[in-house]
């Protein structure tokens, strides 16, 4: 008798935790799904610096005395941070939430893909709203500039508008998900900005730099996960 009470206690148990994996995955299949209806457009950047240096100081491409003396003693000690703070805007149209659990980025410049990272923190896409999704993006410059010297990596830093964006600087983004423990994440990344030209490393762009294509290739756009 008891080991029937047993058996049916642990069939029960067994049916419920079923029944409530069941719910929780149809929920997070429902969450992809409304993922990837949402909307991935720029909304601004803010923090950006170059060896310290902080870019929007810098108008026109007049760097200071100052400021190049920080450049080159970056190039000398062989590294050349760069950071910026970028807040991207989720955009959920559908009429149900969905849920962002991790959003991986890749930095480009010059059209080639630089550095990547990833923001690990969980977001709700709430409906018929825009969630503001922030990523800390930072690399090291050096390998970039170690060749081309003090002119080139003035010429980057001047490339800089005053919204923070650089026609020499491309960011791209990859939502993820997470399912029953497992992260999902989408097939291609999302292009946030774009970099507008190939050859802005090289020293003698200075005075392409600040025309008014600048901002041509960091245009805001908005994108779409193709899952």
């Amino acid at each position: 008798m008891k080991k029937s009470l047993i058996i049916v206690a642990v069939a029960c148990s067994l049916s419920f935790t079923s029944c409530t994996f069941l719910d929780n995955l149809a929920n997070n299949l429902s969450s992809i799904a409304n993922l990837a209806n949402c909307e991935y457009s720029l909304q601004n950047v803010s923090n950006v610096s170059v060896a310290g240096v902080n870019v929007r100081n810098i108008t026109k491409g007049q760097i200071s005395a100052t400021d190049v003396v920080m450049l080159a003693s970056a190039i000398t000690s062989k590294r050349i941070p760069l950071a910026l703070d970028v807040n991207i805007g989720v955009k959920n149209p559908t009429d149900r939430s969905a849920l962002l659990t991790t959003m991986d980025w890749a930095l480009d410049i010059a059209t080639q893909e630089f550095a990547t990272g990833t923001t690990n923190q969980n977001y709700t896409i709430n409906a018929k709203k825009t969630t503001t999704v922030p990523l800390g993006v930072s690399t090291d410059l050096y390998k970039l500039f170690s060749s081309t010297g003090i002119e080139a990596l003035k010429t980057f830093a001047g490339s800089f508008t005053k919204e923070g964006t650089s026609s020499q600087l491309g960011l791209r983004v990859r939502p993820s998900v997470s399912v029953a423990g497992q992260t999902i994440k989408s097939p291609s990344y999302i292009q946030i900005m774009k970099p507008a030209t190939a050859t802005s490393t090289s020293g003698n762009n200075t005075g392409n730099n600040n025309s008014g294509n600048n901002n041509n290739g960091n245009k805001p756009s908005v994108g779409r996960i193709g899952l």
